[in-house]
């Protein structure tokens, strides 16, 4: 797992970006923080964030407008983003982030222990995610570059040939156990 992989808080607020900083930081991650849509997306593109926690109306690019540019890069598309909003419950901006792939919407105010568990699960499953992407990688680096892959590979016998024989020898020594009574 990338050791310099963080969480990234986005809000345009300053006192927000603090309460969710205090509230994340017993998890033990690295946190990063932007004041808006375009300072997220810098920092997204250059790399390195697990997660994204991001509010969604923010002056300028939105926080729906992160996500639909993110999803559209292939390095980006599969980062798991939190949305935030301090605006009560809206069917519209519900049908559309979800849409877009969101891993949650979130209420403001938020619920530190909720928002602890959903964060730690969602980084913790990313990291592995890359983990596994970058394993299988390198296994296909080995098979490709292993002398023996080019060749043809050893015949396995059909399951159908074994199957017809261990039921006829299954058959035979019942017959012959019946014979012998």
């Amino acid at each position: 797992m990338p050791s310099d992989a963080r969480i990234l808080i986005v809000d345009d607020h300053q006192d927000t970006l603090y309460a969710l900083e205090s509230a994340l930081a017993p998890l033990g991650y690295l946190l990063g923080r932007a004041t808006s849509g375009d300072e997220a997306l810098k920092q997204v593109l250059r790399g390195q964030v697990g997660l994204l926690l991001l509010d969604v109306r923010m002056p300028g690019v939105s926080g729906l407008d992160v996500v639909r540019y993110m999803r559209r890069v292939e390095q980006t598309q599969h980062i798991p983003v939190i949305l935030l909003t301090g605006f009560g419950p809206d069917h519209h901006l519900t049908s559309a982030a979800f849409a877009l792939g969101v891993a949650d919407l979130v209420m403001k105010p938020i619920d530190p222990w909720a928002l602890r568990t959903k964060v730690r699960y969602l980084f913790d499953a990313h990291q592995r995610h890359l983990a596994l992407e970058h394993e299988v990688r390198a296994l296909h680096a080995l098979v490709k570059d292993h002398p023996e892959s080019g060749g043809p590979r050893p015949a396995l016998p059909h399951p159908d040939t074994r199957v017809p024989l261990q039921r006829a020898q299954g058959a035979h020594n019942g017959k012959l156990e019946q014979d012998r009574t």
